[in-house]
């Protein structure tokens, strides 16, 4: 999936990771999206990236996870008139465990910031190193938009919007039940009300 280089003075990228052939949510919650200007899919599926390319017409980067037979060297870059961003799935740098890995991996490629997926957990960290300069130039902000599909963390899944500008990187986790305006109960929550209360 080649794309032209192009940096625009500024940018709001979707990111989306581990839909598993199911893009019903990501169709959901497209209407409600405003000026669009990439996608990001963290793989597993990469071929829904595809897809949604061709559906939305938008740009769509896609990496490949495990699930694609992905292996060390799929990952891609974006610049950005901030800096560049990072797009891995997540699984080579065990980010089920540890961060480290993708953060190192973001620095060696110059990236200051990462996009990744395979917990299926959302997750906006911004990590400081050492300065120099002035400038920090091993801060890194870890980014996971969770997945819409098979969210594990209890939530009716999740995505991520990424702003950029000359001077700044912001992201958010847009959780995708506030979004369609219905309520969400977590995992769990009633079974602590049934297992605390005296009243059932």
């Amino acid at each position: 999936m080649a794309h032209p280089c192009v940096i625009l003075l500024s940018m709001k990228i979707l990111a989306i990771s581990d839909t598993h052939g199911k893009l019903n949510k990501v169709r959901d919650i497209w209407p409600k999206l405003k000026n669009i200007d990439l996608i990001l899919h963290g793989g597993d599926y990469r071929d829904d990236g595809l897809r949604l390319e061709q559906e939305l017409n938008v740009p769509v980067i896609a990496v490949r996870g495990n699930c694609d037979g992905g292996g060390s060297g799929d990952f891609e870059t974006v610049d950005t008139e901030f800096g560049r961003i990072l797009l891995v799935h997540g699984h080579v740098q065990g980010v089920s465990y540890s961060t480290d890995r993708l953060v190192y991996k973001a620095l060696e490629e110059g990236c200051c910031a990462a996009v990744y997926g395979h917990t299926h957990v959302s997750a906006n960290l911004l990590l400081d190193g050492s300065a120099d300069a002035g400038r920090n130039t091993s801060q890194v902000r870890l980014i996971n938009p969770g997945s819409l599909t098979l969210p594990r963390d209890g939530s009716g899944g999740s995505y991520a919007i990424i702003r950029t500008d000359a001077d700044r990187l912001d992201a958010s986790i847009v959780y995708y039940n506030t979004v369609m305006g219905r309520e969400t109960v977590k995992s769990g929550t009633l079974r602590n009300l049934l297992n605390n209360s005296d009243r059932f």
